[in-house]
């Protein structure tokens, strides 16, 4: 089940979502909305290996804003940092982000139950596209979990992204064995 707008004001009231900075205009029938934050990154290098510590460049986007390119991945961050601790957290794409051809997650758009950061984004578009630090970007949706949970995401030792930031993070795949 996915909760409603009284169910997840009620869950911020109980402390088990949080949403820094919160606005309650930004609360949808069913969903949060969330902001693109003044930074995105891209990888150094054209070619990306799994098996190593890709790098990437951050820099800021400027106040008239940034034109997407096709054929290159951003990544992006959320304004919003978010807590979840009772809950599965999706994010999705706005429709009126994905009708000017932006998609905002590859593959990533569920979090844990207990993921507490800002939301590293996988920006693309289908062709050249400004956009700006604090526009509408992405909305959050709440699944109920159903039986206990054995180990929160952010107190799993081998947790890849638990570390607060500001800015995107590039993939932690490397860390993985395989």
């Amino acid at each position: 089940m996915i909760l409603s707008d009284k169910r997840i004001l009620e869950e911020i009231e109980k402390g088990t979502i949080v949403i820094a900075p919160y606005d309650r205009k930004y609360l949808g029938t069913n969903s949060y909305d969330v902001h693109l934050g003044k930074y995105l990154a891209t990888y150094k290098d054209r070619v990306l290996d799994a098996r190593k510590h890709n790098e990437i460049d951050h820099f800021e986007i400027p106040e008239e804003g940034f034109v997407l390119q096709p054929g290159t991945l951003y990544l992006g961050v959320t304004e919003e940092y978010t807590e979840t601790h009772a809950h599965v957290p999706f994010l999705e794409g706005k429709s009126s982000t994905g009708r000017l051809g932006i998609d905002i997650h590859a593959t990533a758009g569920k979090g844990d139950v207990g993921f507490c950061n800002t939301w590293t984004l996988e920006i693309s578009c289908a062709q050249p596209v400004r956009i700006y630090a604090g526009m509408p970007i992405g909305q959050l949706i709440y699944f109920v979990v159903e039986g206990e949970v054995e180990t929160l995401y952010n107190k799993k030792g081998n947790a890849k992204y638990n570390g607060r930031t500001i800015k995107p993070v590039e993939s932690m795949m490397w860390r993985n064995e395989f």
